[in-house]
């Protein structure tokens, strides 16, 4: 039985994940929820799976959230601890981590200390601290399973490999919606044609985030510090028809592959499963019905972001931190209409080479010195666009 934390529990993978909880019943025991706003999500959750606890992390919801559950025997947590709590409440033993952006960043790490598996889909966790996270990892014992699923196919394809054997990794990218447009164009993309993904789907941050190929370039920043790999050994190849998730290149001119449909249940299930398969065919690939897998190189002047991934993590120190913050902002701004999609590259570009001039009080990596960095480049990427602090 697997004594589950969900952090991010309305949210797509959050929900994705309950969707299996359901299914194997006898295999694992939700503890704690978490959710950003989603208050009505979270309560259904909380009457039907009945964990220990739960959090909001927007405390002016909290005392709505207290009402609703009155009676139940769950526990409200506070909002400012709350995602620490619940990934570390009494009998927890795995933490889905799926909280969107940064914010997953010191759950994680709290998850990380109590030693637990982390089934781990907040990407950034690893972006912005993997250079903290990964030690901690060693030293306290914690399992540390990619939910990603071009991350889950690596994983996946060298089990029972020795890591001396790789020549290299390649990680598939969809190519995202606008995949073959012409780059002058992209000044004219709206919100609603960036949010529509040809093959998988996501949130609206990670959906904007495949649409400038940022989402692969933060794949390559955290297959960096999940595998122990130089950059130069991490690839990246565009597979439109999102099939294959992810291949490993070995020394003696193998390749594995991980193949299945465009269905991120498939992750999220072996992450909780390993080492382990659990008898769910939540999508198959009808092979009949395949007509092609195609593949081609990435172009990297129409989509920059998985040009500035790979040079901030070749930088490293807080270069991946603000790559992140900055990104995260942008992306913000664009679904709130307040900048064009052409302009998140732009303004990443500027923020990186501008933080160069703003370091942290700090030099050494920690959490306070990487927020400290994550806020200036957040209040630097609207300063460029002329768009106030609220």
């Amino acid at each position: 039985m697997r004594n589950v934390a969900v952090l991010g529990s309305t949210g797509s993978i959050g929900t994705q994940t309950l969707e299996i909880a359901r299914l194997e019943r006898d295999r694992i025991n939700i503890v704690s929820l978490t959710a950003h706003s989603n208050v009505q999500l979270l309560v259904k959750q909380a009457r039907e799976f009945r964990p220990t606890c739960v959090s909001i992390t927007t405390e002016s919801l909290r005392d709505s959230l207290k009402i609703e559950l009155n009676g139940t025997g769950v526990e409200v947590l506070s909002a400012g601890d709350g995602l620490i709590d619940a990934a570390t409440a009494p009998g927890v033993d795995t933490v889905v981590c799926a909280v969107v952006g940064s914010a997953g960043v010191r759950a994680t790490m709290a998850a990380v200390n109590a030693g637990h598996r982390i089934a781990l889909a907040n990407k950034e966790s690893l972006v912005v601290a993997g250079e903290l996270i990964i030690p901690l990892a060693r030293q306290s014992g914690a399992e540390i399973i990619p939910v990603d699923s071009e991350h889950s196919a690596i994983f996946q394809c060298l089990v029972g490999e020795d890591a001396g054997s790789i020549d290299h990794l390649v990680l598939t990218a969809s190519g995202g919606p606008f995949r073959g447009r012409a780059a002058d164009s992209f000044h004219t993309i709206t919100r609603e044609e960036a949010l529509a993904h040809p093959t998988w789907d996501m949130g609206d941050k990670i959906t904007i985030d495949s649409a400038t190929l940022m989402n692969k370039g933060l794949e390559v920043i955290e297959a960096f510090w999940l595998f122990n790999l130089p950059v130069n050994q991490i690839r990246v190849v565009v597979h439109p028809q999102s099939i294959i998730h992810s291949m490993v290149a070995f020394k003696d001119g193998s390749i594995k592959a991980q193949l299945g449909m465009p269905d991120m249940k498939l992750p999220i299930q072996y992450a909780l499963s390993f080492p382990d398969r659990w008898n769910q065919a939540h999508s198959t690939v009808d092979w009949t019905e395949l007509s092609a897998l195609t593949f081609e190189k990435p172009d990297l002047d129409a989509f920059p972001c998985l040009r500035l991934a790979y040079e901030a993590i070749s930088e490293r120190g807080f270069a991946p931190a603000v790559l992140n913050a900055s990104n995260e902002q942008a992306v913000t701004l664009f679904l709130e209409n307040e900048i064009g999609f052409s302009m998140i590259p732009e303004l990443v570009e500027r923020v990186l080479s501008d933080s160069g001039g703003e370091p942290s009080s700090s030099t050494t990596i920690t959490l306070d010195s990487l927020s400290e960095m994550d806020s200036w480049a957040r209040r630097r990427t609207k300063e460029l666009c002329g768009v106030r602090d609220h």
